[in-house]
């Protein structure tokens, strides 16, 4: 993985989005589009390797629109999983969602057997630590998320930001 060309993605989980688990909302298809264009105008920038998460929410509609945009472009598409079965208490189409994208990544990598207090703060700090660029569903409140960004900042990681409540007011 090369840095240079490497962008993590950082994110709500859905009880921060205004559709929470409703992807079907016309508000989360207009996020969804919106999305990609900024993902495909990293892709034209030369980023080719993107490190995701695979936190419910944000991580996860991310990669899935990655695994699509992966069809037609040359790009890589890494899980960066901060614990060993870290989706055993998630909803079980839930479970099944992630692991179904697990399975369409390029690579894998849990960073810890177990889970651990800190570990998904870990996790977003690997992730920085081999980025130029931090891409951020952040809707600029207090989070993990936010840790995250400020994160990127101190180590001069570059941050683009997508806020899920420009599109709260849409169906």
């Amino acid at each position: 993985m090369d840095k240079k060309r490497t962008v993590c993605l950082t994110g709500h989980r859905p009880r921060f989005l205004p559709w929470g688990y409703d992807e079907e909302r016309q508000n989360c298809k207009l996020f969804k589009e919106k999305l990609t264009e900024m993902l495909l105008e990293e892709i034209e920038n030369g980023y080719s390797c993107f490190l995701t998460g695979m936190a419910e929410g944000f991580d996860m509609i991310a990669t899935e629109l990655l695994l699509k945009l992966k069809e037609e472009k040359d790009i890589e598409v890494i899980a960066i999983i901060p614990c060993a079965r870290q989706e055993v208490r998630w909803k079980r189409d839930q479970q099944l969602r992630y692991r179904n994208l697990l399975c369409e990544c390029d690579d894998k990598i849990v960073l810890s057997s177990h889970y651990t207090p800190g570990c998904m703060l870990e996790r977003n700090m690997y992730m920085v630590e081999r980025s130029a660029l931090c891409f951020a569903c952040f809707n600029g409140r207090p989070s993990g998320t936010e840790k995250t960004l400020k994160f990127a900042l101190e180590r001069d990681c570059q941050i683009r930001i997508i806020n899920p409540e420009n599109f709260r007011g849409i169906d």
